[in-house]
């Protein structure tokens, strides 16, 4: 029973590396990448539609992309949503596509998005701990039932165990990234 306690932890720590993983992609280190791209949402006939659900997004070179929607009329709102976001683009509208020209990163917003890096970390490790927390508490009602407590204690340091390495991994992850952001 505990066993399967610390392989579900397990698990759901993993997703979490993923959910780092997958939020910093949308973060810009001076290359286009579609990818950037993936939380912005459009306000399409009332509702809000992910942007790669309404066009097509390409990158030409490392300092563009385009955006091709597959309904012209829905032009004016992806470049509304795209002012709106935090990603700091201006796009140009020609009539069919827009197009966003990627700046290089200056110092300034090269630090900006290393604290965000570093904010998307945090939360990636209250997460890891959310989780360590839940499976003790866990292991901790099996030991009024199921197991000794010598045995709820050895339990409880896999679980930890489990942790330091899943927080480890978020700490490459953010080194990685930061590194990345920084490269000139």
């Amino acid at each position: 029973m505990p066993q399967s306690i610390k392989k579900s932890a397990e698990e759901r720590m993993e997703k979490a590396i993923q959910a780092l993983s997958r939020d910093l992609s949308t973060l810009r280190a001076g290359r286009a990448s579609s990818s950037i791209l993936d939380r912005v949402q459009v306000e399409y006939y009332g509702a809000l539609t992910p942007l790669n659900q309404l066009a097509n997004i390409s990158t030409p070179d490392s300092r563009t992309l385009i955006i091709q929607p597959w309904d012209k009329s829905s032009l004016a709102d992806i470049e509304r949503a795209i002012m709106k976001s935090d990603l700091g683009l201006t796009p140009a509208n020609d009539g069919n596509i827009v197009r966003l020209s990627i700046p290089a990163l200056t110092e300034e917003r090269r630090s900006e998005l290393v604290k965000l890096t570093k904010k998307f970390g945090e939360e990636s490790k209250v997460a890891v701990r959310n989780i360590r927390r839940d499976a003790n508490e866990d292991i901790k009602k099996l030991e009024k039932t199921d197991i000794s407590e010598d045995e709820s204690r050895r339990h409880q340091e896999d679980v930890q165990k489990l942790t330091d390495k899943f927080i480890a991994e978020v700490d490459n992850v953010l080194a990685s990234k930061e590194k990345e952001i920084m490269e000139v």
